[in-house]
């Protein structure tokens, strides 16, 4: 009676092993067609993670100076001209119910600052000079970097506070005794220099001075009484309510600060438009996206190389594995296998690669590190499947060798 021989089958774990066999013989060749599954992998993870990292530094940043702050400002009148805000809209806004703080600023339009009266006067650097009211800092979430803010004392003197921005261009990093700039046309000392307002841009790339000093030594005086005697007129207010009132005082403000022409007031919640900016951030991620997705097709074509390299230099070792009784099942397993780990050797290095480089620049810039499980697992399943699909056409070639073939052409 004649007996059927039944190839023996490979467990995992074996298979595992035969295939990494492969991957340990060329040591070198093998790390350089991971490269590109690595670096693929590294931007995938990148720039997901730091995507995710700023955008909750930011949605932080936004929770700690609080959602409550409305700003108001001039619009354009009927007749095309620049409106004017009334000397009592500061008032007026502060008495509605829900109001709890409320600060103007108002532009000193002929005034501008440079760092000496030797500079060219078209070279302002996109500065703007305004008068501000001295609870400005708190209202609007601005802090003090260096030096101090205007006092009542201060704010009746040729004094000046810098916003962060109209600092570093001016050329100061820091407030020592005796510092001035040329301002509308004479010299004011700086009182000090403000942390960046995140949800006042405009703050930045200011000079600020005291409304009492604005007039007496800029000339800003009031348009609708010229009399001088009051603050304004305010191009800007910034309005801090109860959190749980800020649509019905936003409705409100409009009509409040200027009740003959509401129209030529424009109403906004700076929050919202930072929470827009972290949501339009992840638009041009599929840029740097495609560039990750580009390396790894690039790593894909190392695999596939290498692997049908392989396949031709190991024919004898084929042959060999047929005549002991391999299966070509097991043959085109065993490649197969050894792309997919060269492969997802790439991808575990990419991982690891890219989450750190989330971790070191979300660190440099203070934002919660955040690595979304998507950028990970997305990472090592598109190695995976790269290495699948890379392996696959040397794998068949590899089963279809017949062993007296591969062992006459060895």
């Amino acid at each position: 009676m004649a007996m059927t021989l039944v190839p023996a089958r490979l467990r995992a774990g074996d298979q595992a092993r035969v295939a990494s066999t492969g991957l340990r013989a060329r040591p070198l060749r093998a790390a350089l067609s991971a490269l590109g599954i690595a670096i693929g992998t590294t931007a995938i993870v990148a720039v997901l993670g730091l995507s995710s990292s700023s955008q909750a530094g930011l949605l932080a940043e936004i929770d700690r100076l609080g959602t409550n702050l409305l700003t108001v400002r001039t619009g354009q009148s009927f007749t095309q001209e620049e409106a004017v805000m009334p000397l009592a809209a500061p008032a007026r806004v502060s008495r509605l119910p829900s109001v709890e703080a409320v600060a103007h600023t108002g532009t000193v339009k002929d005034a501008k600052v440079y760092r000496s009266p030797l500079i060219p006067s078209v070279s302002t650097n996109g500065l703007q000079v305004q008068a501000a009211s001295l609870n400005l800092p708190r209202v609007a979430g601005a802090g003090v970097a260096h030096g101090r803010w205007l006092n009542p004392a201060t704010a009746t003197q040729p004094a000046v506070v810098l916003g962060a921005t109209a600092a570093q261009r001016l050329g100061f990093d820091r407030v020592y005794p005796g510092q001035r700039v040329w301002l509308g046309g004479q010299w004011f000392y700086v009182a000090g220099i403000l942390s960046p307002a995140t949800l006042a841009p405009e703050i930045d790339a200011s000079a600020l001075v005291g409304y009492p000093a604005a007039r007496r030594y800029l000339g800003h005086t009031s348009l609708s009484t010229g009399s001088g005697t009051a603050d304004g007129p305010p191009s800007t207010l910034y309005v801090r309510s109860a959190t749980d009132a800020v649509e019905r005082v936003q409705a409100a403000l409009a009509r409040t600060a200027n009740p003959e022409a509401p129209n030529e007031m424009d109403v906004s919640q700076p929050s919202d438009a930072l929470t827009a900016r972290a949501a339009a951030k992840g638009a041009f991620n599929s840029l740097f996206l495609g560039l990750g997705v580009v390396a790894l097709l690039v790593g894909a074509v190392g695999v596939a190389n290498i692997m049908i390299i392989s396949v031709l230099e190991r024919r004898s070792e084929i042959g060999l594995r047929r005549a002991l009784g391999a299966t070509r099942g097991q043959i085109r397993a065993q490649f197969l296998a050894e792309a997919i780990m060269l492969a997802v050797l790439g991808g575990v290095v990419g991982v690891a690669a890219g989450a750190a480089a989330t971790a070191v620049y979300a660190g440099a810039k203070g934002w919660t590190v955040v690595v979304p499980a998507e950028a990970w697992a997305g990472g090592l399943g598109s190695a995976l499947l790269i290495g699948a699909v890379a392996g696959l056409v040397p794998a068949l070639r590899a089963a279809r060798l017949a062993p007296t073939e591969a062992l006459r052409t060895a």
